[in-house]
């Protein structure tokens, strides 16, 4: 599949669904990505792959003139709905985060949670990231590991794709790759980290994320008589690998990836 295709179904995708459901869950990985960009009145802030908003939200209420830009012209509008609601003034667009129609070097404060990494041309999402930070910028970016928590539900679910992608996300959870992708733009700290997702089983997981969480929801929607398989093999997998104290705990790895703009 090419990057655009796959881009034209991302922005559908992701806003199939309540996805504001999924960013509850993230709390305290936004409680990180705030504390390292310390956000400030008359900071510049762009957080790239906002989804509805959370990280937006927080940096525009402590004073910071915030652009938030993502894909899904459905979670663009819930958190235009959700500023409204809410007072804040912040600068919601659709956008691609492999091209930005942003100028040159016009962001001191960056962030993505869980979000620039789906992007499938990482060179270019990276080459972006680099642009709009201005010299001296800092980024904050929360991107799930390959190897833990989310790179193995993934697997649960890659059976059922129609085909692979063209690329893995989960390259910007490998601190190698990450710093192949950034490295020669940011002097980077990156420090592994856990996010513990605590539910009452399998099957409340299956739910949540059945019709909350785009790329699960999506999948299981197109799947027809396949799927309940999917639902069996999904819950047997936390119920098998997760179960403790009378409850699910999945422990969802990522890498914090702090940086500053050579």
């Amino acid at each position: 599949m090419a990057y655009e295709e796959l881009k034209e179904r991302q922005s559908v995708m992701w806003g199939n669904g309540p996805y504001e459901r999924i960013t509850a869950t993230l709390r305290d990985i936004h409680d990180l990505v705030i504390e390292r960009l310390a956000p400030a009145p008359g900071d510049r802030w762009l957080d790239l792959a906002t989804g509805t908003g959370a990280i937006a939200e927080r940096a525009a209420a402590a004073g910071a003139n915030v652009t938030g830009i993502d894909l899904s012209p459905v979670l663009i509008e819930t958190a235009q709905e959700k500023a409204l609601a809410g007072g804040l003034e912040i600068d919601y667009r659709v956008g691609d985060v492999e091209r930005l129609d942003l100028p040159d070097a016009s962001f001191d404060k960056v962030s993505s949670t869980v979000g620039i990494m789906f992007a499938p041309d990482h060179e270019a999402a990276a080459g972006e990231l680099a642009r709009v930070t201005e010299p001296g910028g800092r980024i904050a970016l929360a991107n799930w590991t390959p190897a833990g928590g989310l790179g193995k539900l993934f697997k649960v679910m890659a059976p059922y794709q129609p085909a692979p992608p063209p690329s893995s996300p989960f390259d910007w959870g490998d601190e190698a790759k990450v710093r192949q992708l950034l490295g020669d733009a940011f002097e980077l700290e990156i420090e592994e980290r856990v996010s513990p997702f605590v539910t009452e089983s399998g099957e409340t997981y299956w739910d949540l994320f059945a019709t909350s969480y785009g790329p699960t929801k999506t999948l299981a929607d197109g799947l027809g008589d396949r799927r309940e398989e999917l639902h069996r093999d999904w819950v047997e997998f936390f119920e098998s690998n997760y179960r403790s104290d009378g409850q699910i705990v999945h422990p969802r790895e990522y890498l914090l990836i702090s940086g500053i703009r050579r």
